[in-house]
């Protein structure tokens, strides 16, 4: 097993294709540099949504296709710094 842990919306592309991304701060959308790391078959754990309206998500990448399950509402901190609005 291989951990990496950035704090940044772009990932480590150095590193890609990931089985697994876990992202610990909302978007209103996967981060397109952060889906574009999942491996095929690979799953994103995010959380999605405006302040105050947020829903824990798992995306699915299947090829082209992006699936995406809300699992639970909850709250987190919305994403900052360099990456936050791609």
């Amino acid at each position: 097993m291989r951990m990496m842990f950035v704090a940044l919306a772009l990932g480590g592309p150095e590193a890609a294709p990931f089985d697994a991304i876990i992202v610990t701060c909302a978007r209103d959308h996967g981060p397109p540099a952060l889906l574009d790391q999942l491996k095929d078959g690979g799953r994103m754990s995010i959380p999605v949504g405006e302040s105050g309206d947020q829903t824990l998500s798992l995306l699915s990448k299947r090829g082209h296709t992006l699936q995406q399950d809300a699992v639970v509402p909850l709250r987190f901190v919305p994403i900052t710094g360099t990456g936050a609005n791609g």
